[in-house]
């Protein structure tokens, strides 16, 4: 009887996108993963490897405040379905990647392969690139790192895990632009910046950190006016619609603006004590 975790050579690896959509493969043929309310059980034990999680705890992450009429015992139905979906045929399940435990389940990951571990993998480079001083090689890393999303994390899952991993990814891939494109400032590469940060700030328009950079692109590409145009929409909308002020970050780059700083604004790259967050999700 094979072990937890062999099972994977039952028709090749089993790998998961969640970066977009929930997917399963098992070698090169795509996996149903059922109901999305069942895949939503999937996501909170995937999104949590070696760990164990008991019925309450899934139940409350999959349905939240509206339990089924049947309660906890809808999860080992659901678990038992998905041990069979994983798998190509209906084989045994006890070499499962769904291990039953002492007070829940767990999700046994040393065989799986996930988007998400390969993101963490190509972030770690792109950092190291910018750590060295190889810009151009961070970006590269960066833009490998964000063409792993198809659109958005865990898209349509329900519940309060899949809610909470779903705004924890996009903020990240939020992170992961805004690395990007300090990067090709520094670069120079201001005019081929300008398209994607008004894109990000269109989806982010509270977003301080995005408008900063705008703003610094539009500099650097000679738009000075357009620049001072950035900061008076979005100080307007924080006022009108939260109450406050720019904060700190974009009042500096207003101010380098209006002074025509190129040295904050387009200068050289700060040290690497001074790289912006590496936690990675």
């Amino acid at each position: 009887m094979p072990s937890n975790g062999e099972s994977s050579t039952h028709g090749g690896p089993l790998r998961f996108a969640v970066l977009g959509p929930l997917r399963a493969w098992r070698g090169d043929v795509r996996l149903d993963l059922g109901p999305v309310r069942q895949q939503a059980l999937l996501t909170a034990l995937l999104l949590r490897p070696g760990t164990t999680v008991s019925r309450q705890q899934l139940l409350d992450g999959v349905w939240g405040p509206e339990p089924p009429g049947t309660g906890a015992k809808v999860i080992p139905v659901y678990v038992h379905q998905l041990r069979r979906r994983l798998e190509l045929e209906a084989r045994s399940t006890a070499g499962s990647v769904i291990v039953t435990d002492r007070g829940g389940y767990r999700f046994d990951a040393r065989s799986v392969r996930t988007d998400l571990a390969r993101l963490r993998e190509i972030v770690e480079e792109a950092h190291s690139a910018r750590d060295s001083g190889d810009l151009a090689a961070a970006v590269s890393a960066w833009t490998a790192a964000l063409d792993l999303f198809h659109g958005e994390p865990l898209s349509a899952l329900p519940g309060p895990f899949a809610e909470a991993e779903r705004l924890r990814l996009s903020e990240y891939r939020l992170v992961l632009a805004r690395d990007k494109v300090e990067c090709q400032l520094w670069l120079g590469r201001h005019a081929e910046v300008v398209a994607e940060l008004f894109a990000l700030s269109a989806t982010h328009p509270h977003n301080e950190s995005v408008a900063a950079l705008l703003m610094r692109a539009l500099y650097a590409a000679g738009r000075q006016a357009d620049a001072l145009s950035v900061f008076a929409k979005v100080r307007r909308r924080l006022v009108e619609e939260q109450g406050t002020e720019p904060g700190g970050e974009l009042r500096r780059v207003h101010e380098a603006v209006l002074r025509a700083d190129d040295v904050l604004l387009v200068g050289a790259p700060p040290p690497a004590s001074r790289s912006t967050d590496r936690r990675a999700p």
